[in-house]
């Protein structure tokens, strides 16, 4: 299990087109230790992905051995394929006292709320000011057919009604200012009391 004292675990959520990645980027440069979840999946490869960057990816054989083995903090079957968080990596990295990052649905914020390392989570739900802007952010970028961008925005509506169960809702209507928001957020992350060991700062305090 973790030891005490250690690192702390950031969730971010939010539809596709919020900017969630952008924001990302300019977490990184401001985080000095940090480590993002990479997820596993059974689904192929798409062009241009790689193992272990993008995505961890197994076959079904290995994905379902390893829910068996309580390797994963949290997964789900999506369009018959498993995608979940391999809890092994992300133990090492709060015990090495790093900020772990999900970028992860609604859903599996959901699922980590309720594992045992709730204790160390501070959530963020990310969103454009409104649904027109974000049919315009999915419109304009051209990275989806149609469809796609339809269900996305189905999603959408339903995710937003899960807001209240974050600690905190970032609306990303200027770049500049949800980045520091942002980035204040992570910091404070890893202050939070549930991080340490109440009786052991208290002995330490008297003692000197």
């Amino acid at each position: 299990m973790v030891k005490l004292n250690s690192g702390a675990i950031l969730i971010l959520s939010g539809p596709s087109g919020c900017g969630k990645s952008t924001l990302l980027k300019e977490l990184y440069k401001n985080i000095d230790s940090y480590y993002f979840s990479i997820s596993t999946t059974t689904r192929a490869p798409r062009v241009g992905e790689e193992n272990g960057v993008d995505y961890f990816f197994v076959s079904k054989e290995e994905f379902e051995a390893g829910i068996q083995k309580g390797e994963f903090l949290e997964y789900a079957q999506v369009h018959n394929n498993y995608y979940g968080t391999s809890l092994k990596p992300i133990i090492k990295a709060l015990e090495e006292n790093k900020l772990v990052i999900f970028d992860i649905d609604v859903q599996g914020h959901d699922l980590v709320r309720k594992s045992q390392l709730n204790k160390y989570v501070t959530s963020v739900f990310i969103t454009t000011p409104s649904l027109k802007i974000l049919e315009q952010r999915l419109t304009s970028r051209a990275t989806d057919a149609t469809d796609i961008i339809q269900k996305r925005i189905v999603n959408s509506k339903t995710e937003i009604n899960s807001i209240d169960l974050y600690d905190y809702v970032l609306i990303n209507d200027n770049l500049e200012e949800a980045s520091l928001k942002l980035i204040s957020i992570a910091k404070v992350a890893m202050l939070k009391t549930s991080l340490f060991d109440k009786d052991n700062i208290i002995a330490t305090w008297m003692a000197n």
